[in-house]
Parts: C-alpha cells; sequence; structure tokens
C-alpha cells in the first residue's frame, strides 16, 4: 500500500476461532469494494516462521498445563498483575512480598556485561517482554506483542513508540516527560498533585524510519555524538521547565485515574504552568566516572517534592536504589557523581559495607538515639498527611479505559501522513508475530478506532498472505 487508505466506516468486532482458522468481521455501509470478511490460516503462518521465531510456540505445545505460580520459595502467588494496596488508589504496602521479591531479583537479574561486549548507555526497561527470548537470545516478536495485546493498557505507549515520537533525532529535539505523578507541598503544608514536563526549546525533529534504521547500522552513537558536539561548541541545548497541577478535589471525581502512568492529563484541564529553563552547558570530562556511575532515583526527593499513590512511582521508589546497590555496591552514594558535597555532607547512621571510602564520618555515634551529638531528626522535613480509602486488597486497574486517550491520539494528534507512518511501523514489526496474536493486537487497535484496526490490517496485508473470503 503505498497511499494511506480512506477513513473507512466499520463496526470492527473481536477475532471468532474457528478450527484453525481466525475471523475477523467488517461491516461496510459506504464502501462495498471492501472486503466482508477476512481470515488468515494458522498452518500456513506458522509454516513461513523459522524455528527460533516458533521457539515459543513449541514450548507451549510441549508444556499443555500452566502450572499455578510460586515464589522462589514455592510458596504460590495470589496474584502476577496486582500490587497490594491501602485502597484502590492507595500506597503499595512493604507487606507485599511478591511484590518485593519480583523487585529485587528483576534487579539483580543479570550480571555485568563482559567489558569486550559492553556497547553504548543504557536505560531502565519497564518490562521483559523487550529483553532477548530466554532461550534463542534473540528479539522476539511473539514475546513483545503476547504480553501488549494482553495487557491493552499499553495501546497509548505503544502507539507513541511507533510513531514518529519514537524516533527522534537526537536528544535535543526531543521532550521530556515526568510521566509519574508527583506531589508538592507549599510552605503553608498544602498539598497538589502534578506531573513535570520538558519542552525542547530546538524544536521536535523525528526521523523516517528508513534513516533511522539506517543511522543504526552506520552510527548507533549519533545521539550521543550529536549532544557532545552542540555543548562542545558552546550551542548549549535547553528545554522549558512546565508543571502541570491538579488539586485533591479534581483527582478524586476526575474522569480519569490520576495516578495511572498509561494515562495524560489533557492540557484543556490541566494547563501547563511554565516554572523555567533546563540548560546543559558541560559535557562529561570522563564518561565512566560521570555517566556510567550515575544513579539517579526518583526517591531523591527534595523537602517539598512527595511521592504519589502512583503504583509504578511506588515501585520504583523501592527498585531504582536497589539497583543501584547491586550496579555499584552498597555505598553508590559516596562516589563523587552521586554524592551531594555541592550542598551538605550526608550525615547518617548506615556505616561500612563495600567501598565505604569517604564519607565514613570517622568516630561519630552509629546508633540512634544518643548522648554523644550525633545527627538529630529535622522536624521541617516532615512529609504531609493524606488519607487513604478503601479495604487493604489486590486491587486491578488494567480495566479501566485503556483506549479512548488512544483514538484522541490517532484522531486529533496525527496528521494522515503521520498515521500512516505509525500503522506502517507497527506491521513492520507486528507481522513477525502468530498469527493468534496479531489478531488479539488488532482486536485492541479496533477498541481504539475502527480505522485504526482498518488500516493496520492493510498494512499486515502488504507482509503476509491472508485469504479473502
Amino acid at each position: 500500500m503505498s497511499e494511506f487508505p480512506k477513513q473507512p466506516k466499520v463496526i470492527f468486532r473481536p477475532a471468532v476461532k474457528r478450527c484453525t482458522r481466525s475471523f475477523f468481521y467488517i461491516e461496510q455501509k459506504y464502501s462495498p469494494s471492501i472486503p466482508r470478511y477476512f481470515f488468515t490460516s494458522r498452518k500456513a503462518i506458522m509454516g513461513s516462521r523459522d524455528k527460533a521465531a516458533n521457539q515459543l510456540q513449541e514450548w507451549k505445545q510441549s508444556n499443555e498445563a500452566s502450572d499455578r505460580a510460586t515464589n522462589r520459595h514455592g510458596c504460590p502467588v495470589p496474584s502476577l498483575t496486582r500490587s497490594l494496596t491501602a485502597g484502590k488508589q492507595g500506597p503499595i504496602l512493604l507487606q507485599d512480598t511478591n511484590l518485593v521479591e519480583h523487585l529485587a531479583q528483576f534487579d539483580r537479574e543479570r550480571i555485568p556485561e563482559r567489558v569486550v561486549h559492553a556497547k553504548g548507555a543504557g536505560a531502565f526497561g519497564f518490562i521483559h517482554t523487550q529483553k532477548r527470548n530466554p532461550q534463542t537470545h534473540l528479539k522476539d516478536a511473539d514475546m513483545f506483542w503476547d504480553f501488549i495485546s494482553l495487557r491493552p493498557e499499553t495501546t497509548h505507549q505503544v502507539s507513541f513508540l511507533f510513531s514518529d515520537r519514537g524516533t527522534p533525532d537526537g536528544y535535543r529535539q526531543m521532550n521530556g516527560y515526568g510521566s509519574h505523578t508527583f506531589k508538592l507541598v507549599n510552605a503553608e503544608g498544602t498539598p497538589v498533585y502534578c506531573k513535570f514536563h520538558l519542552k525542547t526549546d530546538q524544536g521536535i525533529k523525528n526521523l523516517p524510519t528508513d534513516v533511522a534504521g539506517k543511522l543504526e547500522g552506520e552510527d548507533p552513537d549519533h545521539a550521543i555524538r550529536d549532544l557532545y558536539n552542540a555543548i562542545a561548541t558552546g550551542n548549549n541545548p535547553s528545554w522549558s521547565f512546565y508543571i502541570q497541577v491538579m488539586t485533591f478535589e479534581q483527582a478524586e471525581t476526575y474522569k480519569y485515574n490520576p495516578f495511572d502512568l498509561t494515562k495524560v492529563w489533557p492540557h484543556t484541564d490541566f494547563p501547563l504552568i511554565p516554572v523555567g529553563k533546563v540548560v546543559l552547558n558541560r559535557n562529561p570530562q570522563n564518561y565512566f566516572a560521570e555517566v556510567e556511575q550515575i544513579a539517579f532515583s526518583p526517591a531523591n526527593m527534595v523537602p517539598g517534592i512527595e511521592a504519589s499513590p502512583d503504583k509504578m512511582l511506588q515501585g520504583r521508589l523501592f527498585s531504582y536504589s536497589d539497583t543501584h546497590r547491586h550496579r555499584l555496591g552498597a555505598n553508590y552514594a559516596q562516589l563523587p557523581v552521586n554524592c551531594p558535597h555541592a550542598s551538605i555532607r550526608p550525615k547518617t547512621y548506615s556505616r561500612d559495607g563495600p567501598q565505604s571510602y569517604d564519607v565514613h564520618q570517622g568516630g561519630a555515634p552509629n546508633y540512634f538515639p544518643n548522648s554523644f551529638n550525633g545527627p538529630h531528626e529535622d522536624p521541617g522535613a516532615v512529609q504531609s498527611n493524606f488519607t487513604t480509602k478503601g479495604d487493604v486488597q489486590r486491587y486491578d486497574s488494567g480495566d479501566e479505559d485503556n483506549f479512548s486517550q488512544v483514538d484522541l491520539f490517532w484522531t486529533k494528534v496525527l496528521s494522515p501522513e503521520e498515521r500512516q507512518r505509525l500503522v506502517n511501523n507497527i506491521a513492520g514489526h507486528l507481522k513477525n508475530a502468530s498469527e493468534a496474536i496479531r489478531n488479539r493486537a488488532l482486536v485492541n487497535f479496533g477498541q481504539v478506532n475502527p480505522e485504526y484496526a482498518y488500516t493496520e490490517y492493510l498494512y499486515l496485508f502488504q507482509f503476509q498472505p491472508i485469504f479473502i473470503l
């Protein structure tokens, strides 16, 4: 397909399984030329995939029964998707030992890379499905799209990822978002919820997919090189810093869950408030010392900024620091790039451990309370009070509205050309997944907008033989 199809007026209905074939039904009221039924043959599709691509399918066939999940000690796990919270939108509890174990194991599941194979910079991943297949060690489309299609709340993020926004022309030409909901508390102790935004002053510039693919092979360090050269020549990049603010009263009645990481706060309801500028004006003097060893964490909040009941944020408050302890050592905060030596030397009762070389605090008492002038509490640092409602249990938020904001992104934000590139990019990746998983993904796109699913089907038709009735 070289032209973007006109918007069909269709009713998109979920797949109906019949024997070895899966059917979609499209009712076309105005354009009889569009086929009413189409299906794919599972045997034909499976036959065209190699052994590596079919690894998970073959494992499933040899393991027909699904065992009940347990923790590492053999105890049954009541839920793999719901954390234990105080109320439906309350904070996560430390007594959720299954979550703590899962996060701690996730933080340590990889040993440090062999030096001869180390390459580039890394970022914190958010789902295992973006990693390699545990047996073939290949990127696996079945893994990726199986998870995505089974958790429809990911549809928003995936639509962003495969749009032009997923291939920015370097770091300078892209926006930054805090994503999570935080809490701001003023001098009077009045709290509000907020989101952070960084808007690039260089303007948005994205790369066409073919150019991005070419750069990936020819210059995978393009973004690093562009940022370094800009700063080195005095062309310091900057971002305008904004916040959005929501009161507690608004949060209780708003149509979307304000603590859902997959949702945005519409600017029409919560306009951007300008705060200042973020300017990058110095390159690292030593990449390993100042970049590789840096240890960011959302738990490092100055007074006045606090955590919200955002469940993903709650998990990251523990996971980031735990990862740093595994990667850099128990005293990672003593490394110059992480130590707050510019303001005040840390005064804690945490002592010793590997690599304790600077902030050891000499002969100061190492217990509290004490009578020997050890550090004491700061009443001014007390966090604001908050109230939570509901029983302590595992609440499922996956069935909330997962599609209306994606529909706005499709219909209001993207131009026709951008929609064309989005569906083409998805089709180029989704084509490698098995037929049942592709169909499930199309059902999710149909829940967003019939045009989204239909045009995605048309672009998939370029890559896979699909038989028309």
